[in-house]
Protein backbone atom coordinates (compact mmCIF):
# COMPACT_ATOMS: atom_id res chain seq x y z
CA UNK A 1 0.00 0.00 0.00
CA UNK A 2 1.26 3.44 -1.21
CA UNK A 3 1.83 6.50 1.53
CA UNK A 4 -0.94 8.17 -0.44
CA UNK A 5 -3.68 5.46 -0.26
CA UNK A 6 -2.50 5.39 3.12
CA UNK A 7 -3.25 8.84 4.34
CA UNK A 8 -6.57 8.88 2.29
CA UNK A 9 -7.70 6.57 4.32
CA UNK A 10 -7.07 7.41 7.50
CA UNK A 11 -8.98 10.88 5.98
CA UNK A 12 -11.71 8.93 4.83
CA UNK A 13 -12.23 7.17 8.91
CA UNK A 14 -12.02 10.59 10.26
CA UNK A 15 -15.14 11.80 8.04
CA UNK A 16 -17.12 12.88 11.04
CA UNK A 17 -21.12 10.96 11.19
CA UNK A 18 -22.63 14.24 10.28
CA UNK A 19 -20.57 14.89 7.39
CA UNK A 20 -21.13 11.41 6.34
CA UNK A 21 -25.01 12.01 6.34
CA UNK A 22 -24.54 15.01 4.49
CA UNK A 23 -22.91 13.10 1.76
CA UNK A 24 -25.28 10.88 0.97
CA UNK A 25 -28.33 12.42 1.87
CA UNK A 26 -30.03 11.56 -1.17
CA UNK A 27 -29.95 8.04 -0.02
CA UNK A 28 -30.90 8.70 3.04
CA UNK A 29 -34.05 10.75 1.97
CA UNK A 30 -35.37 7.86 -0.24
CA UNK A 31 -34.73 5.66 3.17
CA UNK A 32 -36.60 7.85 5.00
CA UNK A 33 -39.70 6.42 4.62
CA UNK A 34 -39.13 2.89 5.28
CA UNK A 35 -37.36 4.52 8.61
CA UNK A 36 -39.74 6.46 9.92
CA UNK A 37 -42.13 3.64 9.27
CA UNK A 38 -40.10 0.93 10.97
CA UNK A 39 -39.60 3.59 13.67
CA UNK A 40 -43.26 3.49 14.51
CA UNK A 41 -44.07 0.42 14.01
CA UNK A 42 -41.33 -1.53 15.72
CA UNK A 43 -39.07 0.57 17.64
CA UNK A 44 -41.81 3.01 19.67
CA UNK A 45 -44.02 0.04 20.26
CA UNK A 46 -40.83 -1.88 22.03
CA UNK A 47 -39.58 0.87 23.59
CA UNK A 48 -43.30 1.67 25.26
CA UNK A 49 -43.68 -2.33 26.20
CA UNK A 50 -40.67 -2.15 28.35
CA UNK A 51 -41.63 0.88 29.65
CA UNK A 52 -45.51 -0.20 30.61
CA UNK A 53 -43.85 -3.40 31.92
CA UNK A 54 -43.00 -1.40 35.01
CA UNK A 55 -46.62 -0.36 35.15
CA UNK A 56 -49.47 -1.04 36.60
CA UNK A 57 -51.91 -0.10 33.33
CA UNK A 58 -55.51 -1.06 32.72
CA UNK A 59 -55.72 1.30 29.65
CA UNK A 60 -59.10 3.11 31.92
CA UNK A 61 -56.43 4.68 34.06
CA UNK A 62 -52.99 6.39 33.59
CA UNK A 63 -50.05 4.13 34.03
CA UNK A 64 -49.46 3.58 37.78
CA UNK A 65 -45.25 3.10 38.18
CA UNK A 66 -44.61 -0.16 40.32
CA UNK A 67 -41.35 -1.23 39.55
CA UNK A 68 -40.19 -4.91 38.68
CA UNK A 69 -43.74 -5.93 40.60
CA UNK A 70 -45.05 -7.58 37.35
CA UNK A 71 -41.87 -9.41 36.58
CA UNK A 72 -42.00 -10.81 40.53
CA UNK A 73 -45.26 -11.95 40.15
CA UNK A 74 -45.13 -13.18 36.48
CA UNK A 75 -41.55 -16.08 37.68
CA UNK A 76 -42.73 -16.24 41.40
CA UNK A 77 -46.42 -15.77 41.99
CA UNK A 78 -47.95 -16.78 38.48
CA UNK A 79 -48.01 -20.78 37.99
CA UNK A 80 -49.61 -20.62 34.43
CA UNK A 81 -47.03 -18.24 33.41
CA UNK A 82 -44.55 -20.98 34.96
CA UNK A 83 -46.26 -23.92 32.96
CA UNK A 84 -46.64 -21.59 29.71
CA UNK A 85 -42.97 -21.45 29.41
CA UNK A 86 -42.19 -24.90 29.56
CA UNK A 87 -44.91 -25.51 27.33
CA UNK A 88 -43.30 -22.75 24.78
CA UNK A 89 -39.71 -24.57 25.26
CA UNK A 90 -41.47 -27.97 24.71
CA UNK A 91 -42.76 -26.73 21.55
CA UNK A 92 -39.49 -25.04 20.19
CA UNK A 93 -36.88 -27.38 21.34
CA UNK A 94 -39.00 -29.68 19.04
CA UNK A 95 -40.58 -27.94 16.12
CA UNK A 96 -37.94 -25.49 15.74
CA UNK A 97 -34.91 -27.46 14.79
CA UNK A 98 -37.07 -29.84 12.86
CA UNK A 99 -39.24 -28.02 11.41
CA UNK A 100 -35.65 -26.11 10.33
CA UNK A 101 -34.21 -28.97 9.00
CA UNK A 102 -37.30 -30.54 6.91
CA UNK A 103 -37.25 -26.98 5.64
CA UNK A 104 -34.13 -27.03 3.70
CA UNK A 105 -33.98 -30.40 3.06
CA UNK A 106 -37.42 -30.09 1.46
CA UNK A 107 -35.77 -27.06 -0.44
CA UNK A 108 -32.65 -28.71 -1.64
CA UNK A 109 -35.03 -31.97 -3.32
CA UNK A 110 -37.00 -29.28 -4.59
CA UNK A 111 -34.59 -27.25 -6.09
CA UNK A 112 -33.55 -30.18 -7.97
CA UNK A 113 -36.91 -30.39 -9.49
CA UNK A 114 -37.64 -29.11 -13.30
CA UNK A 115 -38.00 -25.66 -13.36
CA UNK A 116 -41.82 -25.36 -13.65
CA UNK A 117 -42.71 -28.84 -11.57
CA UNK A 118 -40.41 -27.07 -8.91
CA UNK A 119 -42.69 -23.51 -9.29
CA UNK A 120 -45.95 -26.08 -8.83
CA UNK A 121 -44.05 -28.58 -5.95
CA UNK A 122 -42.93 -25.39 -4.07
CA UNK A 123 -46.80 -23.89 -3.48
CA UNK A 124 -47.96 -27.22 -2.03
CA UNK A 125 -45.68 -27.25 0.21
CA UNK A 126 -45.47 -23.62 0.89
CA UNK A 127 -49.87 -23.54 1.00
CA UNK A 128 -50.30 -25.16 4.93
CA UNK A 129 -48.12 -22.44 6.45
CA UNK A 130 -50.75 -19.83 4.64
CA UNK A 131 -54.05 -21.10 4.72
CA UNK A 132 -56.40 -20.28 6.86
CA UNK A 133 -58.48 -23.81 6.84
CA UNK A 134 -55.96 -26.18 7.88
CA UNK A 135 -57.09 -25.62 11.18
CA UNK A 136 -60.20 -26.87 10.31
CA UNK A 137 -58.87 -29.92 9.20
CA UNK A 138 -56.73 -31.16 11.66
CA UNK A 139 -59.46 -30.68 14.03
CA UNK A 140 -61.78 -33.13 11.92
CA UNK A 141 -59.16 -35.22 11.39
CA UNK A 142 -58.61 -35.84 15.53
CA UNK A 143 -62.12 -35.34 16.50
CA UNK A 144 -62.68 -36.42 19.67
CA UNK A 145 -66.26 -38.66 18.53
CA UNK A 146 -66.31 -42.06 16.45
CA UNK A 147 -66.33 -39.59 13.10
CA UNK A 148 -62.98 -38.60 13.65
CA UNK A 149 -60.91 -39.86 10.86
CA UNK A 150 -57.82 -41.00 13.23
CA UNK A 151 -60.17 -42.45 15.89
CA UNK A 152 -62.67 -43.68 13.04
CA UNK A 153 -59.25 -46.04 11.45
CA UNK A 154 -58.46 -46.78 15.01
CA UNK A 155 -62.01 -48.16 15.71
CA UNK A 156 -62.08 -50.26 12.50
CA UNK A 157 -58.63 -51.77 13.24
CA UNK A 158 -59.76 -52.97 16.42
CA UNK A 159 -56.73 -50.78 18.61
CA UNK A 160 -59.37 -48.36 20.13
CA UNK A 161 -62.56 -49.79 22.23
CA UNK A 162 -63.78 -46.25 22.51
CA UNK A 163 -63.00 -42.96 20.69
CA UNK A 164 -60.28 -40.46 22.15
CA UNK A 165 -60.62 -37.16 23.21
CA UNK A 166 -57.62 -36.30 21.19
CA UNK A 167 -57.92 -32.42 21.62
CA UNK A 168 -59.29 -32.10 25.30
CA UNK A 169 -57.03 -34.84 27.43
CA UNK A 170 -53.78 -33.21 28.07
CA UNK A 171 -52.39 -36.64 27.47
CA UNK A 172 -52.95 -36.49 23.82
CA UNK A 173 -53.38 -32.51 23.40
CA UNK A 174 -49.38 -31.84 22.87
CA UNK A 175 -48.31 -34.40 20.82
CA UNK A 176 -51.28 -33.41 18.35
CA UNK A 177 -50.35 -29.75 18.50
CA UNK A 178 -46.74 -30.50 17.73
CA UNK A 179 -47.99 -32.39 14.33
CA UNK A 180 -50.01 -29.64 13.33
CA UNK A 181 -46.57 -27.00 13.89
CA UNK A 182 -44.36 -29.23 11.80
CA UNK A 183 -46.76 -29.95 8.99
CA UNK A 184 -47.27 -25.47 9.40
CA UNK A 185 -43.41 -25.23 9.81
CA UNK A 186 -42.56 -24.64 5.81
CA UNK A 187 -43.10 -21.03 6.06
CA UNK A 188 -40.74 -18.05 4.72
CA UNK A 189 -37.43 -19.87 5.48
CA UNK A 190 -38.45 -22.50 2.84
CA UNK A 191 -38.77 -19.69 0.54
CA UNK A 192 -35.67 -18.57 1.28
CA UNK A 193 -34.18 -21.74 1.25
CA UNK A 194 -35.51 -22.19 -2.21
CA UNK A 195 -34.30 -18.77 -3.34
CA UNK A 196 -30.80 -19.05 -1.80
CA UNK A 197 -30.53 -22.14 -3.75
CA UNK A 198 -31.11 -20.55 -7.07
CA UNK A 199 -28.54 -18.06 -6.45
CA UNK A 200 -25.76 -20.29 -6.28
CA UNK A 201 -23.05 -20.00 -8.93
CA UNK A 202 -22.88 -23.42 -10.98
CA UNK A 203 -19.49 -22.99 -11.63
CA UNK A 204 -18.54 -23.20 -7.97
CA UNK A 205 -20.04 -27.40 -8.62
CA UNK A 206 -17.70 -27.92 -11.63
CA UNK A 207 -14.96 -26.90 -9.51
CA UNK A 208 -15.94 -28.92 -6.72
CA UNK A 209 -15.88 -32.19 -8.67
CA UNK A 210 -12.40 -30.59 -9.90
CA UNK A 211 -10.96 -30.64 -6.22
CA UNK A 212 -12.34 -34.23 -5.29
CA UNK A 213 -15.91 -33.67 -4.02
CA UNK A 214 -17.24 -37.13 -4.88
CA UNK A 215 -21.28 -36.68 -4.11
CA UNK A 216 -23.80 -34.52 -3.61
CA UNK A 217 -23.46 -35.16 0.63
CA UNK A 218 -20.28 -33.68 0.02
CA UNK A 219 -21.39 -30.43 -2.43
CA UNK A 220 -24.05 -29.69 0.54
CA UNK A 221 -21.62 -29.47 3.25
CA UNK A 222 -18.96 -27.92 0.98
CA UNK A 223 -20.30 -25.77 -0.79
CA UNK A 224 -24.31 -25.02 -1.04
CA UNK A 225 -24.16 -24.48 3.08
CA UNK A 226 -21.03 -22.10 2.99
CA UNK A 227 -22.64 -20.22 0.53
CA UNK A 228 -26.00 -19.82 1.90
CA UNK A 229 -24.73 -18.27 5.31
CA UNK A 230 -27.18 -15.29 5.00
CA UNK A 231 -30.29 -17.40 4.05
CA UNK A 232 -29.80 -19.93 6.36
CA UNK A 233 -29.41 -17.43 9.21
CA UNK A 234 -32.62 -15.94 8.23
CA UNK A 235 -34.39 -19.19 7.96
CA UNK A 236 -33.39 -19.42 11.47
CA UNK A 237 -34.41 -16.24 12.86
CA UNK A 238 -37.87 -16.87 11.30
CA UNK A 239 -38.57 -20.73 12.72
CA UNK A 240 -37.04 -19.88 16.27
CA UNK A 241 -39.82 -16.64 15.83
CA UNK A 242 -42.83 -18.90 14.70
CA UNK A 243 -41.76 -21.61 17.57
CA UNK A 244 -41.70 -19.21 20.29
CA UNK A 245 -45.02 -16.93 18.62
CA UNK A 246 -47.05 -20.50 18.69
CA UNK A 247 -50.67 -19.42 19.93
CA UNK A 248 -53.67 -19.95 17.08
CA UNK A 249 -52.72 -23.14 16.14
CA UNK A 250 -53.27 -24.01 20.23
CA UNK A 251 -56.33 -21.88 20.34
CA UNK A 252 -57.84 -23.26 17.06
CA UNK A 253 -57.19 -27.02 17.98
CA UNK A 254 -57.81 -27.23 21.79
CA UNK A 255 -59.27 -24.22 22.82
CA UNK A 256 -58.60 -21.39 24.94
CA UNK A 257 -57.77 -21.70 27.38
CA UNK A 258 -56.96 -25.74 27.01
CA UNK A 259 -57.75 -28.48 29.48
CA UNK A 260 -54.97 -28.35 32.86
CA UNK A 261 -53.41 -25.79 30.62
CA UNK A 262 -51.71 -28.34 28.55
CA UNK A 263 -50.71 -26.92 25.09
CA UNK A 264 -50.98 -23.07 26.62
CA UNK A 265 -48.11 -20.88 25.76
CA UNK A 266 -46.67 -17.76 26.48
CA UNK A 267 -48.30 -16.18 23.76
CA UNK A 268 -51.60 -17.21 24.85
CA UNK A 269 -50.98 -15.83 28.20
CA UNK A 270 -50.49 -12.66 26.60
CA UNK A 271 -53.50 -12.33 25.00
CA UNK A 272 -55.16 -13.64 27.60
CA UNK A 273 -54.19 -10.48 30.16
CA UNK A 274 -53.67 -8.36 27.18
CA UNK A 275 -56.73 -8.98 24.79
CA UNK A 276 -59.38 -9.88 27.69
CA UNK A 277 -58.20 -8.73 31.19
CA UNK A 278 -56.72 -5.75 29.80
CA UNK A 279 -54.40 -5.41 32.21
CA UNK A 280 -51.35 -4.20 30.04
CA UNK A 281 -48.80 -3.56 32.27
CA UNK A 282 -48.49 -7.09 32.90
CA UNK A 283 -48.88 -8.29 29.52
CA UNK A 284 -46.40 -5.30 28.18
CA UNK A 285 -43.60 -7.93 30.67
CA UNK A 286 -44.52 -10.79 29.32
CA UNK A 287 -44.33 -9.53 25.89
CA UNK A 288 -40.60 -8.20 27.25
CA UNK A 289 -39.61 -11.30 28.58
CA UNK A 290 -40.85 -13.18 25.53
CA UNK A 291 -38.67 -10.93 23.43
CA UNK A 292 -35.50 -11.79 25.62
CA UNK A 293 -35.72 -15.12 25.30
CA UNK A 294 -36.27 -14.70 21.65
CA UNK A 295 -33.34 -12.76 21.33
CA UNK A 296 -31.11 -14.57 23.38
CA UNK A 297 -31.94 -17.84 21.12
CA UNK A 298 -31.03 -16.04 18.51
CA UNK A 299 -27.89 -14.70 19.05
CA UNK A 300 -27.19 -18.47 19.66
CA UNK A 301 -27.80 -19.53 16.92
CA UNK A 302 -26.08 -16.81 15.19
CA UNK A 303 -23.09 -17.86 16.83
CA UNK A 304 -23.51 -21.39 15.51
CA UNK A 305 -23.77 -20.65 12.01
CA UNK A 306 -21.13 -17.66 12.25
CA UNK A 307 -18.72 -20.73 12.58
CA UNK A 308 -20.23 -23.12 10.11
CA UNK A 309 -16.87 -23.50 7.37
CA UNK A 310 -14.66 -21.91 9.03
Amino acid sequence: MSFRNYVTQKQNASISLSEKMAKFKICYLFLAPYGIAFFLFYIAPLALSILYSFTYYNILEPPKFIGLRNYINLLLGDDVFLTAMKNTFVMALITCPIGYMASFLFAWFIHELPRYVRAVVTLVFYAPSISGSVYMIWAIIFSGDAYGYINGLLLHLGLLDQPVLWLTDPNYMMPVVLIVILWMSLGTGFLAFIAGLSTIDETLYEAGLVDGIKNRWQELWYITLPNMKGMLMFGAVMAITQSFGVADVTTALAGFPSTDYAVHTVVNHLVDYGSIRFEMGYASAIATLLFLMMILCNSIIQKMLRRMGT
